[in-house]
C-alpha cells in the first residue's frame, strides 16, 4: 500500500511539473493568464547609495504573478534585489502598466518585452528585457 501511495505521489509530481512547463510558454501574456510565470533576457542594473553597483547586458527577470491577479514579483539575476508585490494596471489590450507610474519611475510589461526604470530608498533598478 505504501508503495502505490508513493508511485502515485510522483505520477502527481510528474503531471504538475508538466502543466508548470506548458503554462510558461513565450506567447503566454501576461495580461490575460490568472497565473503567469515567464523569464526576460537582456540589460539590468542596479545602484543604491551603498556603492553597489551591478549592471550587465547578459542578464535575466523572472516574472510571476502573484495571486492576487494585479500583483507582480521581478526576481533579478546576478545578485540583484528582487522587486515584490508591485501593482499593475492593463493599458490596451496586451500591456501592463505598473499603478503609479511616473516618467521617472515606470514597469511596463507584455508577452513580448519588460522595460523597467524603478526607484525606491535610493536604489534605481532598471530592464531592458526581451522573451
Amino acid at each position: 500500500m505504501k508503495k502505490a501511495i508513493k508511485i502515485l505521489g510522483v505520477m502527481m509530481l510528474l503531471v504538475f511539473t508538466a502543466l508548470s512547463f506548458s503554462s510558461c510558454s513565450s506567447d503566454d501574456d501576461p495580461t490575460n493568464n490568472d497565473f503567469f510565470a515567464g523569464t526576460y533576457k537582456g540589460s539590468i542594473s542596479y545602484k543604491d547609495g551603498q556603492g553597489t553597483n551591478i549592471s550587465t547586458d547578459n542578464g535575466s527577470v523572472f516574472v510571476t504573478k502573484i495571486a492576487s491577479g494585479t500583483k507582480y514579483n521581478f526576481a533579478f539575476s546576478n545578485s540583484i534585489p528582487d522587486l515584490n508585490g508591485i501593482e499593475f494596471e492593463q493599458k490596451g489590450d496586451h500591456t501592463l502598466v505598473m499603478v503609479g507610474s511616473t516618467t521617472t519611475s515606470y514597469i511596463r510589461i507584455d508577452n513580448n518585452e519588460l522595460k523597467i526604470l524603478y526607484l525606491k530608498d535610493g536604489k534605481t533598478w532598471t530592464a531592458n528585457c526581451t522573451r
